[in-house]
């Protein structure tokens, strides 16, 4: 019986640890504001997460950058006065591998401002994954209300010029994708890396 309790008390350790890896919580775990370089073909952008108010969408954010998962990918969509959206697709939009889909985060008091960092989402409140967006204005009509709104977990430190650039890039309806807001020129997420803890 003690053998038993011996070995599930090991498995029980083996698995929480286990999860804990891959929800990225083990990442600069003591750092509630741990900071990101992205590096875009448009320039250099340092974002802050917030682990503090968006501890799931920060984790989950983390551990595709520490797995490399965001580099070489696009910003494929890019709404003047509006959005920036990338994270999902690579040169040729293919869909990236995503881990599942996160809890929205969206109550947490922080709004979709203008140099915030969102993730992006379809009808389902709790279908996010991968992608996010820089919010290029205040956009209030993304925050939850009577319904579920964008989680914004992260706020732009450095690099804001790049994100207005990228705002004025020239963009399309691809009839090919059937999409609407595709930059002509492809906007690329080159490499996106964690910064040493401060």
């Amino acid at each position: 019986m003690m053998f038993m309790r011996t070995l599930f008390c090991a498995l029980l350790l083996i698995c929480t640890n286990t999860w804990a890896k891959e929800d990225g919580s083990d990442i600069q775990p003591d750092n509630l504001f741990p900071r990101v370089k992205l590096e875009t073909s448009m320039g250099n952008i340092v974002i802050e997460l917030d682990r503090y108010k968006s501890p799931l969408t920060a984790n989950n954010f983390l551990r595709y950058v520490v797995k490399k998962s965001y580099d070489d990918t696009i910003f494929h969509r890019i709404v003047p006065d509006f959005v920036v959206q990338g994270g999902g697709y690579d040169k040729d939009f293919n869909e990236q591998p995503k881990f599942g889909n996160i809890f929205n985060e969206s109550g947490n008091g922080n709004k979709n401002a203008i140099y915030t960092v969102a993730m992006a989402r379809q009808n389902d409140p709790h279908s996010a994954n991968r992608q996010f967006f820089f919010n290029l204005k205040d956009n209030d009509s993304l925050n939850p209300g009577k319904d579920w709104g964008y989680a914004v977990f992260a706020v732009v430190v450095d690099g804001m010029d790049v994100i207005d650039k990228m705002a004025e890039v020239e963009t399309h309806y691809d009839a090919e994708l059937g999409w609407n807001d595709v930059p002509v020129k492809p906007v690329f997420l080159k490499t996106a890396r964690l910064l040493p803890q401060q």
